[in-house]
């Protein structure tokens, strides 16, 4: 999709666990993220994070961001046939479940 507006970014970090809480990532982040508002004219950058990953999530925070959904599973997201993104979402698991009268 060639006309596609690439203005929303993802980013990802992993950081060696010598080098946690010492700023290392929330520096690094902080330099992605002015370069991708700045010089990528980016309009949205999202983090996935685990719900355990509780030093990520500050991280996010840190970074200002805002949690803005709660995922039971890492989720991928398609497009239909004209290129609109399709957010709707159900888990393999959850229609087993419900095809076994288990409903989440």
């Amino acid at each position: 999709m060639e006309s596609a507006v690439l203005d929303t970014f993802s980013p990802c970090w992993m950081l060696n666990k010598a080098y946690h809480g010492k700023g290392y990532a929330f520096e690094a982040a902080q330099a992605f993220f002015d370069y991708l508002f700045l010089r990528k004219n980016a309009r949205r950058i999202y983090a996935y994070t685990e719900d355990d990953n509780l030093p990520s999530q500050r991280l996010c925070e840190k970074l200002g961001m805002r949690r803005e959904g709660v995922f039971r599973e890492f989720v991928s997201f398609v497009t239909d046939a004209e290129g609109n993104p399709e957010y709707s979402m159900l888990l393999k698991k959850e229609w087993k479940a419900r095809q076994e009268g288990k409903i989440c």
